[in-house]
């Protein structure tokens, strides 16, 4: 009579194994909690393109011999940045073009209509900077005269990216 051992194979543990480590690797970030830590590079990052986008049309509008504190409409500057004309106000381009200068559309963004003097960029549709959701969003206010610079208003934490 032969003795018949009982047990797993080495087959079976393997594929055990294999599985737990991919419901670890999906379920794992749900838990530490890494969105935030995503949306706020990515508005991080949408604030750099920004800032970059109003340097490179500020530079522009000085190579082609317009004043630093020029305001101009798209046709008056004749200026084509990235498929985009633009408009300076103070030297620096107006509210409603700095998303499409900086590389900044839906869907990645929520791109709301521009204030009269201010761009508001959210990270995503459920942090537009509109409503229920203000916060996660960045703001590029216009240059407000003189030879200064557009601010921008940071309302990206992560406590407020959640």
């Amino acid at each position: 009579m032969a003795i018949r051992q009982t047990g797993f194979t080495l087959i079976e543990l393997v594929v055990v194994i294999t599985i737990l480590a991919i419901l670890a690797a999906v379920a794992l970030p749900k838990f530490t909690a890494l969105q935030a830590d995503a949306r706020l590079a990515k508005m991080n990052g949408a604030l750099a393109s920004m800032k970059g986008a109003a340097a490179l049309a500020h530079a522009q509008l000085i190579a082609r011999g317009f004043a630093a504190n020029a305001t101009l409409t798209t046709a008056q500057s004749g200026i084509v940045v990235e498929g985009t004309a633009v408009a300076f106000v103070n030297g620096y381009p107006d509210a409603d073009q700095i998303a499409a200068l900086a590389g900044l559309a839906v869907p990645d963004f929520a791109v709301p209509a521009a204030a009269a003097t201010a761009q508001t960029i959210g990270a995503d549709a459920y942090h537009d900077g509109t409503g229920a959701n203000p916060d996660c969003t960045i703001i590029y206010n216009e240059s407000v005269g003189g030879n200064l610079q557009p601010t921008y208003t940071i309302n990206a934490t992560l406590m407020t990216c959640q």
